[in-house]
């Protein structure tokens, strides 16, 4: 398994709605390790088995629910 994490700034989260749909959408992708946000400054990490999943799908699901992503980072960790 290789891991990596993607950081997106996401614009336009509003409250816990956006939070638990973010959060349950990205979840069920398979490759999907965790997701934790950070609402304050619309934060959102997603750490991957990039075997499963790469960093375009995850970015390309975020605008398919309609959500702008503004920034990202991408980190791949070394086992």
């Amino acid at each position: 398994m290789s891991k990596a994490s993607a950081y997106f700034i996401v614009n336009e989260i509003d409250g816990k709605k956006d939070i638990k749909r973010i959060k349950g959408d990205l979840d069920k992708l398979a490759g999907v390790i965790s997701v934790s946000m950070n609402p304050a400054v619309n934060s959102v990490a997603v750490d991957f088995d990039t075997t499963g999943i790469r960093k375009y799908q995850l970015f390309h699901e975020l605008a398919e629910m309609g959500y702008d992503v503004s920034e990202s980072k991408y980190e791949v960790h070394i086992m």
